[in-house]
């Protein structure tokens, strides 16, 4: 293939401190892993292991096809139904990701001449979802009440959408669901609220931030979450009334276009979904190291699992990074475009089943890594 131009652009990428390439984890490498989304500590839990087994040797590798082909198995509708009772709602529908659960909501639900209100907040997968819808997309401050409400009085299109993260993923911070919520049903519009964070952190017994809002169920209100998270699994799911289910499963494209989520992915969440279930007090576990580790590198307590340290220079927090693993810890760095221009950071992502010894260890390795790569302002939370 013969692109001059992809040469050049990698080469300003990597001028920029930006140029990415995917981290292997090895298993032959004991390493704490504070760059995952897996925020129970469940992805490998043998009852969570043994539930992707079971499902397995019933169902095999792969769901073979569409979901509305041959990939749909019962494992697949008895999880969709767990999880809705356990989250409040009629009825849930399971895609093969969190990303395409999001895309395909937002372009199932509202499209040319309609409107959409996301904050700046929003998980990029919201984005690509307002952008593939072709409608009208107004982007507000994040958490913006006021603002939300007034670009909804102001409007002129008929159908309208506010699009959020619950928990927004780069700083843990928990948005004022109730507020948008209400703007939004003052308005005859309809919220959609993303708790991939939430789920399994916040809310009792983990049931998310619209649970703990008084939410759960709310008419006018649509949840997506993922199971690649505190399920420690795969899949994205959206929930809502049945309604809404027959409307995606006749419109959202990347439900109908789509090799239906994998038997072990199910299997696997359906089982640490009753984990969650036997065991409520496991998102206060999780809260407890997040409060330690955020106190031992002099940061703000953020609101969910995330600590956010900010570097500022891209290449420094790539540094910072690399020291960390070096030394046995593996944590996250996100550089624009995922974070604004200067707040290049490394983000920790605590789980439930980290000992006090293990965020012990974390906190020192960290802090002394931001110190020798000359980073002033490691310990501010955005």
């Amino acid at each position: 293939m013969s692109a001059p131009w992809l040469a050049d652009i990698a080469e300003r990428t990597r001028a920029a401190g930006l140029h990415r390439s995917p981290v292997a984890r090895r298993a032959d490498t004991v390493e704490i892993n504070l760059a995952s989304n897996d925020y129970l500590g469940l992805s490998t839990h043998p009852e969570v292991i043994a539930g992707a087994h079971a499902a397995l040797d019933c169902w095999g590798t792969g769901s073979t096809a569409s979901r509305l082909v041959a990939g749909t198995t019962q494992a697949h509708l008895d999880f969709e139904n767990d999880l809705a009772d356990f989250l409040g709602f009629e009825a849930a529908l399971a895609f093969s990701s969190g990303y395409l659960a999001n895309v395909g909501a937002v372009t199932a639900l509202v499209g040319r001449g309609d409107l959409i209100v996301s904050d700046t907040g929003a998980h990029a997968s919201l984005i690509d979802g307002c952008r593939l819808s072709r409608a009208c997309v107004e982007v507000v401050p994040r958490g913006d009440v006021d603002a939300v409400r007034r670009v909804l009085a102001e409007r002129t299109e008929e159908r309208a959408l506010v699009v959020t993260d619950s928990i927004y993923s780069i700083d843990g911070k928990v948005a004022p669901l109730r507020g948008l919520y209400d703007a939004a049903v003052d308005h005859g519009a309809i919220l959609l609220a993303d708790e991939a964070h939430a789920l399994g952190v916040r809310g009792p017994g983990g049931r998310g931030v619209a649970a703990e809002q008084g939410l759960s169920g709310a008419p006018g209100l649509i949840i997506t979450t993922v199971a690649s998270k505190s399920l420690g699994a795969q899949g994205g799911i959206v929930l809502g009334t049945d309604l809404l289910r027959d409307h995606l499963i006749d419109h959202a494209r990347t439900f109908i276009f789509d090799t239906g989520l994998n038997p072990a992915a199910v299997g696997a969440a359906h089982a640490a979904l009753r984990l969650l279930r036997a065991d409520p007090l496991m998102p206060e576990r999780l809260r407890a190291g997040v409060r330690q580790l955020a106190r031992a590198c002099g940061a703000e307590t953020p609101d969910a699992a995330v600590v956010s340290l900010i570097v500022g220079d891209p290449v420094a927090a790539v540094r910072a990074a690399e020291l960390c693993r070096s030394r046995g810890v593996f944590v996250g760095c996100f550089r624009p475009p995922s974070v604004p221009e200067g707040t290049s950071r490394l983000r920790l992502t605590v789980r439930a089943d980290l000992s006090q010894d293990d965020l012990a260890l974390v906190s020192g390795v960290v802090v002394d890594a931001l110190r020798e790569v000359g980073a002033r302002r490691a310990v501010e939370v955005s």
